[in-house]
């Protein structure tokens, strides 16, 4: 029998340092495995007492999980920069498979006490404002005595760092030490520098600038979010081959200097004297004349107890762009074309003769004339209406240096086009390059089918959300790059569906949970600069807590539940799932509109689950709808429908986590708001009051409706979209679940209509209107050209879980047990329609590779099901079910058998 194959511990890729002394380990079984009766784990490399690395072995373990498993339990804990490696074996109904290849088992740092070295910042003699403030170089020389037998680096900061050493760039990660809450947690870099150390004498040096920690954020752009000071802390641990060891680390005895970037901020941009070059950070430079280090006077630093190694995967610089065109616009003015919207910066290696001034203008869309315009990504003051400056912009003057490089690698653009003044006289697109920039994500899922417009679709889905996928998942890649609770609850099923985002999630979540208030508001950013309390802005303060943002509390922990199967992940953020939960619950009970009030003085019994009071967003852009931020406008119908749907999967949650007072609790609240919406809002004939596409959706997909109206709803809204020509009248937080609501209740052919209309509003009239990413407005780009908003908001993109889960028809258990989740136990049901005559879908799961593809020729339907290892399909057509065991299947059926076969008429 073949080995396990794809062993991980935690959610980590392979080969990233490991936090956790005990991580749990998932392996996907042999592929000509049925299921697991038992597995064995054998641990390399332990340290000991002895000249040779000691192993430990688990012996046979009795156990029929693959996925998060204890399996390490027994094991001796490692220390911090410890290497190891694992083996595994499984026992299955075929047999016993061969032992797997060994997978590396690095660990990080461990504990807050691994880590200590001083804390230390540069010497600012001038405080310059907020955007203009340089990046800083410190640098410190020693010796090594004797050959190094291995060396390995510990970093973090207070802002964005960069490390060198011997005038060599450290490692291949960007944007480090990451976003965060940086009151709560601070991750720490771990980097193997072994070959990067020479015999006699080193130099080590670490670049800093303002990052997120004090650097302009969000929509106001305000700084000093979490301190007033950037600073350093960082260890180099060497290893001579003569069993001795020696720390370097950061003290007041490093020196310090502002550095050639003499501005950097993650939104203004970056201003640069020459290129790229680290020779400061070589050995035998004279840095007699830098000030000394300082010991860091933020008080935060005194707190070591959030110092943490990662669980999620780092920034990287992912992806390379040539010019699609290089245009000169005007004396020394130059437009460059990507060819599509991005994160990230570009790489310019023409600067022109000494003293060459280049001004590189970052935007998403262009003016009449040609040029670069931002106009439409300016934000502006709650208070004051004032417009902000985009920012975007980076600046190099040339040294004229040979073969000298420009790449800003301490700020971030959201880009297709860049404006260049002043440049060089001549440009060619050899001289510049973008570098896409986003988390390290692993890919895991395609889609594909018949019609290339629907393809594009899922394209633009996916770039848009990589391109907002930068340490946290952003709202937009420019204006603001704040990580909205809102948009992630949204998008993170489609995520988890096109690329391993567990890990990537579990970091935010904790920063989230990190971020609630005391009464379980949780803040509309995360993480938020501010902190756990309200921020004095008057703004930030109302909008917390707002329906459907703050719910992200509940359904992402489900969401990732019901993905991945980590049952420690729920039980960990649970009582973040109560406090707000508890909090919505409150304010429903606890205050009442005013004008409900006036129209019933007696509040009436179904009103104590009714939640009509305090600021929502609402909807938010509904494309009829002029988005209001008004707070006594009555957002209930939205409102009571979260606190319905959240408490529901609270229940569900206490359910799994063997809570059962809390399950009868939470099922309580979920029912008293269900039925509160139904008396309010849901008319006797099972109309709705307010009948907007966006309130039908959330009835049908949140079950707020009694059975015996669920087809009436569900049939005014494919009303409602067919009076618009099949156009959508959904905003932000409904827009993905429209089409799932109209295919659950028989109206798949309706649903295929909308996917592939155009015409504003409309996806395709995204596509039409040359997007290449998903639009935070349906009218972001108007028939003039113009555009409006950010061009890269991928929560409309939601979209795309439709072709997964419904056109592929691949999608998690309806009921989340531990026995079901992670695809443990899954469902294909495929809805084919549109016109289409081949989809094709697949999805790694935690077990294993999924597959579902369906190819119709006349009026028959050939089915073709992947169903891995140690899992269990149910394979759903109109009026039948099979459970399909692991193994390859082929079936072939008449189109009429398959849900959805009504909606074989091709779309005009």
């Amino acid at each position: 029998m073949n080995s396990p194959t794809h062993v991980r511990l935690e959610h980590l890729n392979e080969g990233e340092p490991c936090g956790v002394p005990t991580p749990r380990l998932s392996w996907w079984l042999p592929e000509d495995a049925g299921s697991q009766t038992a597995y064995e784990i054998e641990v390399g490399g332990i340290a000991s007492n002895t000249v040779e690395p000691g192993t430990w072995s688990s012996g046979r373990v009795e156990n029929d999980r693959n996925v998060l498993v204890d399996a390490l339990a027994g094991c001796p804990s490692p220390v911090a920069g410890e290497r190891r490696t694992i083996q595994l074996k499984v026992w299955t109904e075929q047999g016993t498979s061969d032992w797997s290849r060994e997978y590396p088992w690095l660990t990080g740092l461990l504990s807050p006490a691994d880590l200590g070295a001083e804390w230390i910042e540069p010497f600012e003699s001038v405080a310059e404002e907020p955007g203009r403030r340089p990046a800083y170089s410190l640098r410190q020389s020693f010796e090594t005595r004797t050959s190094i037998a291995s060396a390995r680096l510990l970093v973090t900061a207070h802002g964005i760092y960069e490390a060198f050493l011997n005038g060599h760039r450290v490692g291949d990660l960007e944007l480090t030490p990451g976003f965060t809450s940086y009151r709560s947690n601070l991750q720490v870099q771990q980097f193997d520098v072994t070959d990067m150390v020479t015999e006699g004498g080193n130099a080590l040096g670490l670049l800093v600038s303002d990052g997120w920690f004090r650097g302009r954020h969000g929509f106001e752009r305000e700084a000093n979010g979490f301190g007033n000071r950037v600073a350093v802390l960082a260890e180099l641990h060497l290893s001579y081959a003569d069993g001795t060891t020696e720390v370097v680390g950061t003290d007041r005895s490093w020196r310090s200097t502002p550095s050639l970037v003499t501005a950097a901020d993650l939104m203004d941009g970056q201003f640069q004297l020459g290129g790229s070059t680290a020779d400061w950070a070589a050995p035998g430079f004279d840095a007699s004349g830098w000030a000394n280090a300082l010991p860091a006077s933020e008080p935060l630093t005194l707190d070591r107890t959030r110092l943490i190694t990662s669980v999620a995967p780092p920034v990287k610089a992912k992806r390379t762009l040539e010019p699609v065109s290089v245009t000169g616009i005007g004396s020394g003015s130059w437009v460059v074309d990507f060819g599509e919207n991005i994160n990230g910066w570009v790489r310019l290696s023409n600067l022109g003769p000494k003293g060459t001034r280049s001004a590189l203008l970052h935007g998403e869309s262009l003016n009449q004339n040609g040029s670069v315009t931002t106009d439409h990504l300016r934000a502006f003051m709650f208070a004051t209406q004032e417009l902000l400056p985009a920012g975007q912009v980076d600046v190099v003057v040339a040294k004229g240096v040979e073969g000298e490089v420009f790449e800003p690698r301490h700020t971030t653009h959201g880009f297709r086009y860049v404006q260049i003044d002043g440049g060089p006289e001549e440009l060619s697109s050899e001289d510049i390059r973008a570098v896409f920039v986003h988390s390290d994500l692993e890919e895991r899922g395609t889609f594909t089918c018949s019609d290339e417009a629907v393809n594009w679709l899922h394209e633009a889905a996916v770039r848009s959300f990589l391109g907002n996928a930068c340490d946290i998942p952003t709202d937009c890649p420019q204006r603001e790059r704040s990580g909205f609770t809102g948009d992630w609850q949204i998008y993170v099923d489609a995520a988890a569906f096109t690329h391993d985002v567990a890990g990537f999630t579990d970091k935010w979540l904790r920063d989230l949970a990190a971020d609630q208030w005391s009464d379980g508001t949780v803040p509309t950013v995360i993480p938020n600069p501010p902190g756990n309390v309200p921020s004095g802005n008057p703004f930030t303060d109302m909008s917390a807590g707002s329906a459907g943002w703050a719910d992200a509390a509940v359904i992402v922990p489900w969401k990732i539940w019901r993905q991945y199967g980590d049952l420690e992940l729920l039980r960990r953020q649970y009582p973040s799932m109560v406090k707000w939960v508890e909090s919505a619950a409150q304010q429903a009970a606890g205050g009442r509109h005013h004008l409900r009030a006036a129209e019933h003085p007696e509040p009436r019994a179904h009103e104590t689950y009714l939640w009509d009071t305090g600021f929502h967003f609402g909807e938010w852009l509904e494309p009829d709808e002029i988005p209001s931020m008004d707070p006594t406008k009555d957002h209930g119908i939205v409102a009571t429908a979260y606190l319905a749907h959240s408490a529901r999967l609270l229940a569900d949650s206490a359910a799994a986590l063997g809570c059962d007072a809390d399950h009868d609790r939470f099922g309580q609240i979920a029912d008293g708001a269900r039925e509160a919406w139904a008396l309010e809002y849901l008319n006797e004939d099972g109309h709705i009051s307010v009948p907007s596409q966006a309130n039908h959706v959330r009835a049908l997909q949140f079950g707020l409706v009694p059975p015996a109206h669920v087809q009436t709803v569900a049939d005014r809204l494919a009303e409602l979209v067919t009076e618009r020509d099949y156009r959508l009248s959904t905003g932000f937080l409904s827009t993905g679940m429209l089409l799932q609501a109209l295919a659950d209740n028989g109206h798949t052919a309706t649903a295929y209509r909308v996917l592939m209309s155009d015409g504003i509003p409309s996806w395709m009239a995204m596509r039409n209107r040359g997007a290449t990413t998903i639009w935070e407005r349906w009218d972001g780009v108007n028939e003039t050209g113009a555009a409006n908003a950010s061009l890269n908001h991928y929560s409309k993109g939601a979209v795309i879980s439709f072709l997964h889960q419904y056109v592929a028809g691949i999608r998690p258990a309806p009921q989340t047990t531990e026995d079901t989740a992670g695809y443990r136990r899954f469902l294909v049901a495929p809805h084919i329609g549109g016109g289409l005559d081949f989809a094709k879908a697949t999805h790694q799961s935690p077990y294993g590779l999924i597959g579902s593809e369906w190819t119709v020729t006349g009026n028959q339907v050939q089915l073709d099901i992947t169903v891995p290892p140690g899992t269990q399909a149910t394979l759903e057509l109109r009026d039948s079910s099979e459970v399909l065991p692991p193994g390859q299947h082929r079936r072939t059926v008449p189109t009429t058998a398959v849900k959805g076969a009504s909606a074989l008429v091709p779309v005009s």
